[in-house]
This record gives structure tokens, C-alpha cells and sequence, in this order.
């Protein structure tokens, strides 16, 4: 067993709009989003092995060791660069599973950055990236490492600069599964493209909402209360809704009146992933 551990954070996403612009000959869904993550998210604890071994050290509830994506990433960037050294791999899971905020794709991307660096690899950030599309459309916005306007299904990026503010986050006890929404016969699929530069001034609105709305009304729910206190929205194909503030006092103050029993929590936006240093500069 090597001496070479790291304990790294795994951050939330929100999309601040997701609108749905046509669809590929492959069924495909292309998109026009805007990515922030958040201070919260999960931690991933991971300790280098001499003998090439994967092995994930905590249970995951109903998701199998061989198809959870910390593992998948692991062994992914063993099979694109021969590495023979192998990792132990333990999650700490603050974000919930079909919630939008790109938990598995936060973990997946995080495992990736990380072990390029632990494992000697140092592959610059665009491969990672090219790598990480292959586990899930949101993986290369997290190695990306910068807030992003994003379009084609996720993965055509250009870094956004925005102002900072605190979101306040309602997760509904429902898990959505992403499929489901974006087959909906009534989703919208013909969304005017926006011109970078137009955001965030011209109007936006997450297309899958209605979608989900309709179908999951503990979605709808949730919605209509953080709606009592501002303009609220669904991140990405649900099920947690958001709600945007100046400050931290005044997101607090929101997360104090939403009724008990509501699992609700505040966090700051961030302007780059903890791990983005983790890549050196492109060659």
C-alpha cells in the first residue's frame, strides 16, 4: 500500500437556465445551459495502490461497486493510460441521487482530476475532459473547473463570470431519472437558441421543469414554496429546486421559513473547482 492519500471535495452544480434547442440523428438532446457549483457537495477519500486493485470502501445504497461512477472513472484513466497503480476509494454522499445537482458526474470528475495527479499521470485538462464524456455529459463541466455556458449535450463550454451570490436548495423526497423526463412526449424541444453574450439578461427557463412538474408534484411542491420568496427554479432535470440570494444573511433567512420537515440547505456559489490547480497549464 503506498503512502499517497488525498481527501478531495466534490462540489454541486446548478443550472441556472437549461433550455432544450433540437435533437440529434442519435436522439441526442442538444442544449444551451449555464453551470455554478456550489460550496456543498461530497468528499472522496482516496489512498494509492501498488497492486493495480479498484476497490470502493463504503457501501452506496442500491448502486453496485462495478457501476458506481468513482470506480468507472478509476478504471477508466487505468484503461486510457496503462497505469498499474490502483486506489481505495470511500465516499462521504451529501448530494442526493436524481436530484440535478451532477452528484455521480461531481464524484466521477473529482476521482479523475485527482488521481492524474496522485498516479503521475498529468494529462492535460482537455483529455481528461475528452475521457470524462464518456462516464456522463455533465463529467467534463466539473474538470472544466470554471462556472460555464455550455452547449451541444454538455460538453461545448466557455467560461462564465458571475456574480457572487448564495442559492438556497429544497431537495423533494424524489429521486427523477434524468431518461424519463427527456422522453416525455411534451417537452419542449425547439427553444430559440441565446447568444452567449445575451446571459444573463435575456429571459431564460429550464425547459424539463413543466415536464417534471407534471409528473413528480413533490417537485412542484417544493417550487411553490421557495416561490413565496423569489424567482425559483429546478437544476437540471430535477428534483431539487433553488432559489437565489445576495447574501448569506438574507439565504438564511429564507432557509428559517420554509416549513420543518423540508430538507433544505444553503451554500455560497463557487467560481472554480477546489481541484482546478490540479491540472497544470495546457502544453
Amino acid at each position: 500500500m503506498s503512502s499517497m492519500r488525498a481527501r478531495v471535495f466534490a462540489p454541486a452544480k446548478i443550472n441556472l437556465f437549461l433550455h432544450v434547442i433540437g435533437r440529434r440523428p442519435d436522439g441526442y438532446h442538444l442544449l444551451q445551459t449555464a453551470f455554478r457549483m456550489l460550496n456543498h457537495g461530497d468528499w472522496i477519500y482516496l489512498a494509492v495502490r501498488e497492486d493495480g486493485e479498484i476497490r470502493r470502501m463504503s457501501e452506496l445504497s442500491g448502486v453496485a461497486a462495478e457501476s458506481d461512477l468513482v470506480v468507472r472513472a478509476a478504471r477508466l484513466l487505468q484503461q486510457k493510460t496503462g497505469c498499474r497503480l490502483g486506489v481505495d476509494i470511500a465516499l462521504e454522499k451529501n448530494l442526493p441521487m436524481g436530484g440535478g445537482l451532477g452528484g455521480g458526474s461531481s464524484d466521477a470528475a473529482s476521482v479523475l482530476l485527482a488521481l492524474n495527479r496522485l498516479w503521475g499521470i498529468n494529462a492535460e485538462r482537455k483529455m481528461l475532459q475528452a475521457w470524462g464524456l464518456e462516464l456522463g455529459a455533465d463529467v467534463p463541466f466539473f474538470i472544466f473547473g470554471e462556472n460555464a455556458f455550455a452547449e451541444g449535450v454538455g460538453e461545448r463550454l466557455h467560461a462564465l463570470r458571475l456574480a457572487p451570490a448564495w442559492y438556497v436548495v429544497i431537495e423533494p423526497p424524489v429521486c427523477v431519472p434524468t431518461a424519463e423526463i427527456f422522453t416525455a412526449e411534451d417537452l419542449t424541444r425547439d427553444t430559440e437558441p441565446l447568444i452567449i453574450a445575451s446571459f444573463p439578461d435575456a429571459p431564460t427557463r429550464n425547459d424539463l421543469q413543466p415536464v417534471v412538474c407534471r409528473k413528480y408534484p413533490q417537485v412542484h411542491s417544493a417550487l411553490t414554496m421557495l416561490e413565496a420568496f423569489g424567482a425559483a427554479r429546478m437544476s437540471g432535470s430535477g428534483a431539487c429546486v433553488f432559489l437565489a440570494c445576495e447574501s448569506e444573511v438574507e439565504a438564511r433567512a429564507v432557509l428559517e421559513k420554509l416549513p420543518s420537515g423540508v430538507k433544505a440547505w444553503c451554500a455560497e456559489g463557487l467560481d472554480q473547482h477546489p481541484l482546478f490547480d490540479s491540472v497544470g497549464p495546457e502544453r
